[in-house]
């Protein structure tokens, strides 16, 4: 009878393979220099591990390690140590269900980020296991990570770059977001943000359904009432951001407005990565949402429990929160935004001393205005404060028309007035008084 003399197992057949790998080195009397230049002779040579179809090769301290474990164990200490394979035995077995039907549904969120949704959901707890564990038990049950393929970028060099300090340079950028079905009517979802170069904190962020340079503007301004003014602004090249006001608007606050070059989205990477991590983390599974006001509360929650208190890889493990805390900004009064974002334009006072501004019909209370042509003011800082006139270097209020108050004042001017309207004056009568020989009524006579 043949005999056939095989590895027991898969671990033996791998140490069989190692002590292959290293026979040059094993069982010889070598000084540190002679053993450093044999294993890097070997570190070039390729080799095909066990199971593998393609060859590879393995680095100087791999080898040593090897065998340094094998001259303290034998054969034995060349077996791959052994692991609990992906299969998250720390926790039970409806959580480890619960893991593979959250990478079914969502195969594009990060197993880190999965795992820290179940650790603050409460489903499992701090520390019982792994973000590798979780990759592990995806990969084995076929389920790895779907990545969106990135565009093809454009050639040529690029070099990192950052502002000086925090708050001297700000990001802003629309993103498009899901389309909402809210019976009969589509809702486009754009979300508008600005984030701080330095810190990559974001200063403000707020989703609208259109994506208008107002939007933007509104944004700009709410971010500088609360932290103050960045010195400079970065923005894309699109017609969103290349209108007459936000340019007038930055002008006037002493903010150096600064566009990235036509189709080069890398010039725009530090906000394009906060994109990706928004979507990755919130937008692409927010779950049912119903209105405009639904997204915003979702976004503002993971930014605020989660982005900004989160390491980031790029401020080298400090959390955008912490960074933000040494920011340098200029404080801009109420006043000073109202006179920056004040618009003006000429227009003619109608006959009975009436304009329409934005679809409302305003009126001025100055008559001798009817007719001229006056400088029409209004403040895109407050869209409550009502527009003004600036006429010969003074101002004159405008109130939107009331027609039943004009009608009841109207009515009042009819009415007798008093002076000669209220004298009891007919001649004709007072002449047949006379000729009658009546007293007169007034009481008088000689």
């Amino acid at each position: 009878m043949s005999v056939h003399l095989r590895p027991k197992d898969h671990a033996e057949e791998v140490a069989l393979f190692r002590a292959q790998v290293l026979g040059p080195v094993l069982n010889r009397e070598l000084h540190r220099g002679e053993l450093l230049a044999e294993l890097r002779v070997l570190a070039k040579h390729r080799f095909r591990p066990p199971g593998s179809t393609r060859t590879r090769t393995f680095s100087v301290p791999t080898l040593l390690r090897w065998r340094r474990r094998y001259l303290a164990q034998g054969l034995a200490g060349l077996c791959p140590a052994s692991r609990r394979s992906g299969n998250a035995l720390a926790v039970s077995d409806e959580t480890r269900n619960l893991l593979v039907d959250i990478r079914r549904q969502h195969p594009s969120v990060p197993a880190n980020l999965v795992l820290e949704t179940l650790v603050l959901d409460g489903r499992i707890e701090s520390g019982a296991v792994s973000p590798q564990t979780v990759r592990r038990l995806f990969r084995s049950h076929g389920l790895p990570r779907l990545i969106k393929a990135r565009a093809n970028r454009p050639a040529g060099e690029r070099r990192r770059w950052e502002a000086s300090h925090v708050g001297e340079l700000w990001h802003a950028d629309v993103c498009h977001g899901p389309t909402l079905v809210v019976g009969d009517k589509r809702i486009r979802i754009r979300v508008h943000a600005i984030l701080d170069d330095k810190s990559r904190y974001v200063v403000a962020l707020r989703v609208f359904d259109h994506e208008r340079e107002v939007a933007m503007l509104d944004l700009l301004i709410e971010a500088i009432r609360i932290f103050g003014a960045p010195k400079r602004l970065y923005l894309d090249n699109g017609s969103t951001y290349r209108g007459d006001a936000l340019q007038t608007a930055c002008g006037r606050l002493d903010i150096s407005l600064e566009h990235a070059s036509p189709n080069d989205p890398q010039a725009r990477g530090k906000m394009e990565r906060f994109w990706r991590t928004m979507r990755q983390g919130c937008m692409d599974h927010m779950g049912r949402v119903s209105s405009v006001h639904d997204v915003q509360v979702r976004l503002l929650a993971w930014l605020g429990q989660r982005y900004h208190k989160a390491a980031h890889a790029g401020l080298i493990g400090r959390a955008p929160v912490q960074a933000w805390a040494g920011r340098e900004l200029v404080s801009r009064s109420e006043d000073a935004l109202v006179d920056a974002l004040t618009v003006r334009e000429t227009r003619r006072i109608r006959t009975d001393c009436t304009l329409s501004i934005g679809n409302v019909t305003w009126e001025v209370a100055d008559g001798f205005l009817a007719g001229r042509n006056v400088t029409v003011a209004r403040t895109l800082a407050d869209v409550n404060r009502a527009p003004w006139i600036e006429h010969d270097d003074r101002i004159y209020s405008l109130a939107p028309v009331d027609p039943v108050a004009n009608g009841k004042a109207e009515q009042r001017r009819r009415k007798p007035k008093p002076g000669i309207d209220a004298v009891d004056f007919d001649p004709i009568e007072v002449l047949l008084d006379h000729t009658m020989g009546r007293p007169p009524r007034g009481g008088g006579g000689r």
